[in-house]
């Protein structure tokens, strides 16, 4: 399976009235539009095709899905008054945009050298970014906002999967719930868990539905950690980053690991 024989199947299976498709081969994305509004959804096809290799069908399936429910959202009028629930952060990598297609800012915040905090209105399927218009119209203060989407990401349970590799213990967080990654703002938690680290704590969001937690114990964990990393950014739906942090008195620091050698 190559880039173009995966954008002919997206575009077969998303073939409606009124949607346009736009390859962009330098990037090597494909962008599915709606004519009338002319908003729509960028996939990066890389990311697909390595998801199709594990998964086959359920790969396309399961990105045509996100495609349909986020195309389809957008016609609907949205409203932040009462759903202060559904508000959460979104981590993205810095290379993501800071303002709508149309050109309308979003809210977001700096976060590391390699992410960015965005705000989001869940909507059951998929959710909105929240842009500054969204908020003038409601008279809404953005302090706010991002008050309640970290109280409500707190709020999300934190289940953890343990894997041994090498002496090196790696926790692994993947509800698939949209907001893996952005658990990595959850602060008391990454404080308590850091107290049952024997080694060095680092962690990863590869993606957006994982947060990788780990127990470096020797220097072969960082190559395995590296490794992992760079296997889930390549096949995740949303790419953050395949670096890695360190992290140490509530503080994130990046990495760069090579070979057997780590540096800041």
């Amino acid at each position: 399976m190559d880039s173009k024989k995966m954008r002919r199947e997206i575009e077969k299976r998303l073939a409606r009235d009124g949607w346009t498709f736009h390859f962009d081969s330098k990037k090597d994305t494909l962008r599915i539009e709606d004519e009338r509004t002319k908003k729509g959804v960028t996939v990066s096809l890389p990311g697909i095709i390595a998801k199709w290799e594990e998964k086959k069908d359920e790969a396309i399936q399961e990105v045509v899905y996100y495609i349909e429910q986020a195309l389809q959202t957008m016609h609907e009028e949205q409203t932040l008054s009462g759903k202060e629930k559904d508000i959460y952060p979104v981590i993205r990598s810095t290379s993501f945009p800071t303002e709508t297609s149309e050109g309308i800012p979003l809210i977001y915040d700096e976060h590391t050298a390699e992410t960015r905090i965005y705000y989001a209105l869940d909507l059951g399927n998929t959710y909105r970014l929240i842009d500054k218009k969204l908020v003038e119209q409601e008279n809404w203060d953005v302090h706010r906002i991002k008050e309640i989407a970290r109280f409500n990401v707190r709020s999300l349970e934190v289940p953890v999967k343990e894997d041994t590799v090498a002496g090196n213990i790696f926790y692994f967080v993947n509800t698939n719930d949209g907001y893996d990654a952005s658990r990595i703002l959850n602060e008391p938690f990454l404080e308590k868990f850091s107290k049952n680290i024997k080694g060095t704590m680092a962690l990863a969001v590869p993606h957006q539905d994982v947060l990788v937690i780990a127990d470096i114990r020797n220097e072969t964990g960082y190559d395995v950690l590296a490794q992992l990393t760079m296997s889930f950014f390549a096949s995740g739906r949303v790419p953050i980053t395949a670096l890695s942090f360190l992290y140490e008195d509530g503080e994130l620091e990046p990495i760069f690991i090579l070979g057997k050698r780590r540096g800041k």
